[in-house]
């Protein structure tokens, strides 16, 4: 049985630089399991140090203890990985098979340390504070990542030969099959997370992402680059990393301080269900380098996930990046139509408090929130719209989607005649 680490040193990647420093180190409290952070004195001493995020993590002398609610420091907790990053580590620990896979069967010292250095973010956790040593996965093809991925979904044991690949989903976040990834083929180095097919989707989850990525691309919005690969007959989508920036001149990659939403907030996992987005505008009033793009960034962002039925646009689906003082919104990303039984849906985030039902309607009445006009929230759901259906076959075309595919999403999620209601006429959805 592992043993849960009593401490662990957490390193970070500063601005500019390529090579990581020991920014301080966690301690976990055996009694309460509550884990303690205190920033190093040689991190306090170098001039370029800068909080790991000042509402929680404050650069300071001593321990710090985390937040009200929290067993570890929310911006530590956004390093970590989420369900199916902890689904990899405990298959791989405790080889448990498929319902047995209890992905809380850890604590979260354990998780920093199994979990693949390669993450989100500008942070890592070593045993050492004199020499960084990265876990990291050899290279694999999208082939292996594939068939490892169905191994540990199915809660199977995955054979040695796969072995060398596991640090690959170690460390991401989410509930899907994913992997990180390192691609050198292309016209220039990138990171990439590649998003599978799993075994038992009902439908075709891969492509309505990829379709809705690239929708919101062409609807003005900032988003994360995404392309499309076939692998053993299924898609995977691949998903261009914005944490990580290639330096021609280390050779090397620069890593990127980011902060979840839910972060921003400081509340926990069981109370992001009360958070809305006007809260989320007000975080961005207050601690933004430029509020105002950012407002109308986010206000689309919230309209389109209504329009294309993207219903799991939690907290920890929105980003920031931090650079020691402010804030900037990260590209979007995880903007993907979702599995819908009926015509209603409700957002998980609210969009005003206590209202979350994914109406355009309660898009209108939340647009003061973040210095919108009636007219331009008008304008922006209106183009939003007409650039859907304009370029609805053309982007089904390059996700290579059927006809039967499209008349699945077409209506129900994308367009679906809920948002509608209290609005106005509802579009003429381009069926096939």
């Amino acid at each position: 049985m592992t043993s849960e680490p009593k401490s662990l040193f957490v390193w970070i990647w500063l601005a500019g630089q390529s090579t990581p420093v020991v920014a301080g180190q966690v301690v976990r409290n055996e009694d309460t399991d509550v884990i303690h952070f205190g920033y190093a004195r040689s991190y306090r001493k170098n001039p370029n140090a800068i909080p790991i995020f000042t509402p929680d993590l404050p650069l300071k002398e001593g321990l710090i203890d985390p937040t009200k609610g929290h067993l570890l420091a929310p911006s530590l907790r956004d390093a970590l990985p989420d369900r199916w990053g902890r689904r990899v580590i405990v298959n791989d620990l405790l080889g448990h098979r498929k319902d047995e896979i209890n992905e809380d069967a850890f604590g979260e010292m354990t998780f920093m340390i199994k979990s693949g250095s390669d993450r989100i973010g500008a942070l890592d956790f070593q045993e050492s504070a004199e020499e960084y040593v990265p876990r990291l996965s050899a290279e694999a093809t999208l082939e292996e990542l594939q068939n490892f991925s169905d191994l540990i979904e199915a809660g199977k044991e995955v054979p040695k030969e796969l072995d060398r690949v596991i640090l690959h989903g170690s460390s991401i976040g989410g509930a899907r099959p994913k992997a990180l990834i390192t691609d050198t083929d292309f016209k220039k180095p990138r990171k990439l997370i590649a998003k599978f097919s799993a075994t038992n989707d009902v439908f075709a989850m891969v492509k309505g992402e990829f379709v809705t990525m690239r929708l919101a691309k062409l609807a003005g919005m900032d988003v994360a680059h995404v392309d499309i690969e076939q692998v053993l007959d299924r898609e995977v989508l691949l998903v261009e990393r914005f944490d990580r920036q290639y330096s021609r001149k280390d050779n090397d990659w620069h890593r990127r301080s980011l902060v979840s939403a839910l972060t921003w907030t400081q509340e926990n996992e069981l109370a992001a269900r009360h958070v809305a987005y006007t809260e989320l505008a007000e975080i961005i009033r207050a601690r933004f380098r430029d509020p105002a793009k950012d407002l109308l960034e986010l206000f689309a962002r919230m309209t389109f996930n209504i329009l294309v039925g993207n219903t799991d646009d939690h907290a920890r689906n929105h980003a920031g990046f931090w650079d020691g003082e402010m804030l900037d919104l990260t590209p979007a990303y995880d903007i993907a139509p979702q599995k819908r039984g009926t015509r209603d849906a409700n957002q998980a985030l609210n969009i005003t408090p206590d209202t979350r039902s994914a109406q355009l309607i309660n898009v209108q009445k939340a647009a003061p929130f973040f210095h919108i006009d009636a007219a331009d929230a008008h304008q922006i759901i209106e183009t939003q719209t007409e650039t859907i259906c304009k370029n609805w076959h053309e982007v089904c075309d390059l996700a290579a989607m059927t006809k039967t595919e499209r008349s699945y999403f077409a209506g129900r999620q994308i367009l679906n005649s809920y948002a509608f209601e209290g609005y106005g006429e509802v579009p003429a959805v381009p069926y096939s």
